[in-house]
């Protein structure tokens, strides 16, 4: 199994450094990554079932907590796309040397293409290579296409932009997700649909057609942003957000495995 306590990493600077938490089994290439979604961590069942078959296959695994998820410090009300990203690639430049398919849930899928954008960027700096990428239920730009386009009513907006929160009912957990002005303001700098999506490999998405927070046509739009690179899309007829259920897990794994291969 996975290791059993998390070691934690410094993130920022200052006022803004917080300690992310980091599991890493350091095994065979190439090397996954998961990445969670919004509010989600990193001991999850996707998370757990993808770390018992990189155990049995004998591959590296490295998962984390962004700030003010799971074990990492920091309060979730203080977040942003920005913060997480930075996270993100902080853990992949210490943690992943070799090549790595990236697995990313609903923001953990917007997380992941802001990856790929970002270690284009530093490519000299790093070790570790980005070889493919699986992406479930993904949510690039939620905070603008989702929420604030068509989920947030007008008074909803004047409450987040005169009071700098909003506290909306969660269906996976019984407090509220609050969300703050600052996260849809930073969200807008990272906004990737409205323009080609570059990923340098190749990306395997699955998809709900049932998902409630995440429309599956949400999938073909990034599907058509991805011209330059190799993507294939699964819509699950029956599939909601989670895709947790056996068959979903297997098909994570199918995906998984497929590329890990190449």
């Amino acid at each position: 199994m996975s290791a059993d306590l998390p070691q934690f990493i410094s993130v920022g600077k200052g006022d803004s450094a917080r300690k992310i938490a980091v599991r890493h089994d350091e095994r065979g290439a190439p090397g996954v990554l998961w990445l969670s979604g919004f509010k989600s961590d990193m001991l999850g069942t996707k998370a757990e079932v993808l770390c018992e078959w990189t155990e049995k296959q004998g591959l590296t695994c490295t998962r984390m907590d962004y700030s003010g998820h799971g074990e990492s410090s920091g309060e979730f009300v203080d977040g942003t796309i920005s913060k997480w990203l930075e996270e993100a690639v902080a853990v992949f430049k210490q943690f992943c040397k070799g090549p790595t398919v990236v697995v990313g849930s609903s923001m953990g899928g917007w997380m992941a293409l802001l990856l790929a954008k970002a270690l284009s960027e530093i490519d000299r700096e790093i070790d570790g290579s980005l070889t493919g990428m699986v992406l479930i239920a993904p949510a690039p730009d939620f905070t603008e296409e989702l929420m604030w386009k068509h989920e947030f009513t007008d008074e909803i907006k004047q409450e987040i932009m005169e009071k700098g929160r909003f506290e909306r009912p969660s269906e996976y957990d019984d407090s509220p997700y609050v969300i703050t002005r600052a996260l849809i303001e930073d969200g807008r700098k990272n906004l990737l649909l409205g323009e080609p999506i570059i990923t340098n490999c190749e990306t395997i998405i699955l998809q709900g057609q049932k998902d409630d927070a995440v429309p599956w046509q949400h999938a073909l739009r990034i599907v058509e942003g991805m011209a330059h690179d190799d993507v294939v899309l699964t819509l699950v007829k029956d599939g909601d957000h989670r895709l947790s259920r056996s068959e979903d897990l297997d098909r994570m794994i199918a995906a998984v495995a497929e590329l890990a291969q190449r």
